[in-house]
């Protein structure tokens, strides 16, 4: 098996403050960055293959950082660098706990999900997934049909089968985040999720989705808009995410042209 290398980027920040921080990380995750570690002093830590490195990229950004540095790591046991680092059991509406399988049991919750750190976005630790997890146990599942786009570690779609679900699919274009979920599924003994490597060309047709979730970022979920409103039951919930709060209106216009509405 060949193993693939990475490249570890650390950024030491320009400016401390928030909004700069979280700019950079949305540039970088929309670039191919994954598995951000903010850390003391206005240091971010990102990783990303190193066949899809650009220094070029990263000097376009220069208004953001001060500097950085750039090191060449090869694939490693990421469940034993989180562990050690940074990976903790989070609880999500003092209903569900999410943590790893080296974890020890904590407490007793209703929930209680399984999630193998590795490469892929969604933990539960990132603010978009877990406001999307929040607003899950507001919704009824039972018996639904959903579909979870940009699934990372299929954490949302395994909520949901947790809250009653009975058809649901997950898909995601990165590999890493396929083999993840299906890791995943396996961890949380999951029975109704099918799990697909790609992007919207792969929703089947007219498949009428009660629920559907996407905490992609802004353009892909405005790329994909048009055709979560064909695989949506009439009367179904659309959940997105991953954007800022300067850009609802464009997301609002285009989801109340396509038939939606705001709740």
């Amino acid at each position: 098996m060949i193993k693939r290398k990475y490249k570890e980027v650390v950024f030491r920040l320009k400016k401390p403050e928030d909004i700069n921080k979280e700019l950079l990380i949305d540039l970088l995750s929309q670039n191919g960055y994954d598995g951000f570690v903010e850390e003391e002093n206005s240091y971010i830590k990102t990783y990303i293959e190193e066949k899809n490195f650009d220094e070029d990229f990263l000097f376009g950004l220069r208004d953001y950082y001060e500097g950085y540095e750039v090191v060449t790591i090869e694939e490693q046991n990421w469940n034993k660098v989180w562990e050690e680092n940074y990976f903790q059991p989070i609880v999500i509406n003092n209903q569900c706990i999410i943590r790893a399988p080296f974890h020890e049991k904590e407490g007793e919750y209703k929930y209680e999900l399984f999630i193998q750190p590795k490469m892929s976005f969604g933990t539960g630790h990132h603010e978009t997934t877990r406001l999307i997890a929040q607003e899950l146990f507001y919704l009824d599942f039972n018996g639904k049909k959903v579909l979870d786009m940009g699934c990372g570690t299929g954490i949302l779609a395994i909520l949901s089968e947790k809250l009653g679900a009975k058809d649901i699919f997950a898909v995601d274009n990165d590999r890493w985040a396929y083999e993840n979920t299906l890791e995943n599924l396996q961890l949380n003994n999951c029975q109704y999720i099918k799990v697909a490597e790609g992007d919207a060309l792969v929703l089947p047709q007219h498949p009428a989705y009660d629920i559907i979730l996407s905490n992609i970022n802004l353009n892909i979920n405005l790329e994909n808009l048009p055709y979560y409103a064909q695989c949506a039951k009439k009367g179904g919930w659309l959940i997105l995410s991953g954007f800022y709060e300067q850009d609802i209106p464009q997301v609002e216009k285009l989801a109340l042209s396509l038939g939606y509405k705001q709740i």
